[in-house]
C-alpha cells in the first residue's frame, strides 16, 4: 500500500435521491480530507446479473471490473439501506460476486440508513459478511436513522449523525494499514468465497 489510502465506497442504493450515497460522500470527502484518496463505486453504473457460479466472466456484465476495483482498493466502506431488516440486494449482488481476493485481511467500515430507528440489523448482517470474507471490520459503525429528516436537499440536518459518518471516514483512513487477523470460524465455513477463489468446486 502507498502513503496514501485509497479507500472505495460501494453503495447499496439504485435510488437517485438516494440518502445513503450522500452519507458515503460525506464519509468518503472525510477520507480525503484526512489525507487518503477516494473513489464511490455506484452501483447504479454497473451491470450485475443475479450471481450464478456457472457464469463465465464474460457474462457477468461489470462483475469483473467491480471485483478489481474492490480488490485494488486499501479499504472499504458499505452503505446500504435497510431493506426489510437487512442490506439491499444491489449489494448482496456485489458482495455475491466477490470472495476472499477483494476482502481477505481489508480494512471495511459500514453504514446504513433506514426510514425509522436505528438499522442494526442491517449492520449486523452486512458484518457476518464482512467476518465470513476474514475482512477487518470496523468497531466504529455509522447509523443514519429516520433518514426522511436527518438529510434533505442532499445535506445534514443532524450534526451529530453527520459527525458519526464523518467519524467513519477518518477511522477507516487511520485504520487502512491495521495488520490482520487470523481466519475466522464463519471463513472456513464459507464455501462461496473459497470456491471463487479455488475454482475447483461446483455448488
Amino acid at each position: 500500500m502507498s502513503d496514501t489510502p485509497h479507500v472505495v465506497a460501494l453503495c447499496g442504493s439504485l435510488r437517485d435521491e438516494s440518502v445513503t450515497r450522500v452519507a458515503l460522500e460525506v464519509a468518503l470527502e472525510t477520507v480525503e480530507s484526512e489525507g487518503g484518496a477516494a473513489d464511490l463505486l455506484d452501483l447504479r453504473e454497473y451491470d450485475l446479473p443475479a450471481y450464478d457460479p456457472d457464469t463465465d466472466d464474460a457474462d457477468a456484465g461489470d462483475a469483473a471490473d467491480l471485483k478489481r476495483a474492490v480488490r485494488e482498493a486499501d479499504a472499504v466502506l458499505l452503505g446500504s439501506p435497510m431493506y426489510h431488516g437487512s442490506y439491499s440486494s444491489v449489494l448482496k449482488t456485489a458482495l455475491d460476486y466477490c470472495g476472499f481476493e477483494e476482502f481477505e485481511h481489508k480494512t471495511v467500515g459500514l453504514l446504513a440508513v433506514s426510514g425509522g430507528g436505528f438499522p442494526i440489523t442491517a449492520l449486523e448482517h452486512l458484518r457476518s459478511v464482512c467476518r465470513a470474507l476474514d475482512a477487518w471490520v470496523l468497531p466504529h459503525q455509522a447509523a443514519v436513522p429516520r433518514s426522511h429528516s436527518a438529510i434533505r436537499d442532499g445535506t445534514f440536518t443532524d450534526e451529530d449523525v453527520a459527525e458519526r459518518v464523518r467519524e467513519l471516514g477518518r477511522e477507516v483512513v487511520r485504520y487502512a494499514t491495521i495488520e490482520p487477523n487470523p481466519p475466522t470460524m464463519e471463513s472456513e465455513e464459507n464455501v462461496g468465497a473459497v470456491d471463487q477463489l479455488t475454482q475447483n468446486k461446483k455448488y
